[in-house]
């Protein structure tokens, strides 16, 4: 229970198995067309995007930071990507490669520019990023001509939609960026130099750190994991929607790693409690979808849930109210004992 993931994975569950009241069929998984089909490959399927936003925001959290341009970077990315392609005819993949690699320059490019912004020049990192998260998705439209751009080009709708080894191509994106980042950070300093920033900049300064490099880094990958989300998400509905394409991703990803367990103060941070909180939030969204929750209510019920979490995870809260029922556990045994 000490453990950070602990609750986490608790109100995962619990969020999976109230669905078996309404299908009974939530956790059953099939194989059709050669794929495998349920609602469970859904959820990871789905929750894709924001798996990638939430791994890219824990490190720049970590920092003491936070990037609330991810969802206008995911727009962004997904605009040039169908743009790139939306004439695009037959099985020629050199559309395809000429869009991933400008969707991945201009992530950079919004990376760099979040991370000019906060470790050179010294801007908040909410000021900093909030221009981008306006901006962002004025660019956006003007890519899309404030319309809806729909993609008939089935190798860019693979990456999103498409299969391999009978999973969602997706899936392992996500999978690759995420074993990238834990070695990164898990299995050389650059993890350490992350904490040892957020935790005290200056006295990292002090020890030797290259704080400023160490942020640009940081704010560059968190715009690379929105690019490459954005690629997803266009893919899979094989259109770009400059105006609500990755809208309110970022609070979500910011939800996400709190509840799995880092800090907004900076400092530790933990990737795999950022994938569970990601995973509840999309699997949250789906239930709601499933039983026929109104969709208008639907922000409510995500923060009720983030809240319980939050203090399921408080220990000065598990103290008082676990501490509420001991003594009175206790008290009611003394009782018993005195009165025999």
């Amino acid at each position: 229970m000490k453990s950070k993931l602990f609750w986490p994975i608790v109100v995962l569950l619990i969020i999976l198995f109230i669905n078996l009241f309404f299908d009974k069929s939530f956790f059953s998984i099939e194989v059709r067309n050669g794929y495998l089909t349920g609602s469970l490959i859904d959820i990871l399927n789905r929750g894709a995007p924001l798996l990638l936003v939430s791994i890219g925001m824990t490190l720049v959290i970590a920092t003491k930071g936070v990037d609330l341009g991810v969802g206008s970077v995911i727009a962004m990315a997904g605009a040039v990507g169908a743009m790139t392609v939306s004439g695009a005819k037959g099985d020629s993949l050199l559309p395809l490669f000429t869009a991933i690699g400008l969707v991945i320059g201009i992530s950079i490019l919004t990376g760099i520019w979040n991370g000019v912004l906060v470790s050179r020049i010294g801007v908040q990192p909410i000021v900093a990023t909030l221009i981008l998260m306006v901006a962002g998705r004025g660019i956006a439209q003007l890519i899309t001509d404030g319309q809806i751009m729909t993609v008939y080009y089935d190798p860019y709708t693979f990456i999103g939609g498409g299969y391999w080894l009978m999973l969602p191509f997706s899936i392992f994106i996500v999978a690759v960026v995420l074993i990238i980042a834990s070695l990164l950070t898990r299995k050389t300093a650059l993890g350490l130099f992350i904490e040892s920033v957020g935790t005290n900049p200056e006295a990292s300064r002090l020890s030797g750190i290259n704080s400023k490099n160490i942020l640009l880094m940081v704010y560059v990958f968190s715009g690379l994991c929105a690019g490459i989300g954005g690629l997803i998400l266009s893919s899979n509905v094989a259109s770009a929607d400059g105006n609500n394409a990755g809208l309110w991703y970022e609070l979500d990803a910011i939800l996400a790693v709190v509840i799995g367990g880092t800090s907004l103060n900076g400092g530790r941070f933990y990737l795999m409690g950022t994938v569970i909180g990601a995973l509840i939030i999309q699997s949250l969204t789906t239930t709601i979808y499933s039983i026929g929750i109104a969709p208008e209510i639907n922000l409510v019920v995500k923060a009720v849930v983030v809240l319980i979490v939050c203090l399921l995870q408080s220990p000065e809260f598990r103290k008082k109210v676990f501490g509420v029922f001991s003594v009175k556990k206790a008290k009611e045994k003394s009782e018993g004992v005195s009165v025999s």
